[in-house]
């Protein structure tokens, strides 16, 4: 698969469960998937904000516990890498030019940026 054949490609907001990219072929836009992915882009840019505010509490509290500390930034990490899944597949769909398109070309998110909070440590979510 070429490039622009990836490029074509919208970049999914989940991964497989072996933790690879999904993708969806290029069509009219308005389909079932299309529409899912859509909904759950706006849910975990939602949910990244809300998290956002509530880390404002905590690390604004300098009495807050090392492990809610904690906690939060593992929930903020978590929300970042979907925010960039998100910026990413949304970058994907904008005409580009090819100057853009190579400089860009070799950007993605890692995939350990989205691994759950268990993998990561063990008990530290609430």
């Amino acid at each position: 698969m070429n490039r622009n054949q990836r490029a074509a490609l919208r970049l999914l907001p989940w991964s497989s469960p072996e933790g690879k990219a999904c993708f969806l072929a290029p069509g009219d836009g308005g389909g079932i998937l299309s529409r899912f992915a859509d909904e759950t882009e706006d849910r975990q840019l939602a949910e990244g904000l809300d998290v956002c505010c509530s880390a404002r509490r905590v690390l604004d509290d300098l009495m807050t516990p090392h492990a809610e500390v904690r906690c939060t930034a593992i929930r903020l990490a978590e929300c970042l890498a979907d925010a960039l899944r998100v910026a990413e597949s949304r970058g994907r769909r904008l005409p580009t030019t090819d100057a853009a398109a190579d400089v860009t070309a070799g950007a993605s998110v890692p995939a350990e940026a989205g691994r759950d909070a268990d993998e990561r440590d063990q008990g530290a979510r609430p």
